[in-house]
């Protein structure tokens, strides 16, 4: 089962003193609204700057993107990863339609409270 790209999405109180800060560690913004989120890198460090989306900070994978964040065309659909974790006995805290196609996304928890997302933006290609 693979995740995609991992990055960190933290809650922000201020976009804007928040994306001058990691600016002045290195990372470049890549994507996002400019007013409540915006994705940031640095190398092959992602992180998603959010405020006022989130309650708190959470692990984010991303099927069918690299950690370059450059499009992968072959990846597990979210609906197989789901579908594995829940065969795994993991229960799911935010689900999607395991019927459906297309973008979709699920939340998890880990033992200590920890949300986890994983987010798939695109459609899986037809074999």
């Amino acid at each position: 089962m693979e995740l995609g790209a991992f990055s960190v999405s933290l809650a922000v109180g201020d976009l804007a003193a928040s994306r001058s800060f990691y600016e002045k560690l290195g990372f470049r913004v890549t994507g996002g609204d400019g007013e409540k989120y915006l994705m940031m890198i640095n190398g092959a460090t992602i992180i998603g700057l959010f405020q006022g989306l989130f309650e708190r900070n959470i692990l984010t994978f991303n099927p069918g993107l690299a950690q370059d964040t450059s499009r992968v065309e072959d990846f597990t659909d979210i609906r197989e990863i789901r579908e594995a974790l829940v065969a795994r006995g993991i229960e799911i805290a935010t689900d999607t339609d395991p019927a459906g196609t297309g973008p979709a996304s699920i939340v998890v928890t880990d033992p200590d409270g920890n949300p986890v997302l994983i987010d798939q933006f695109f459609p899986k290609p037809e074999d």
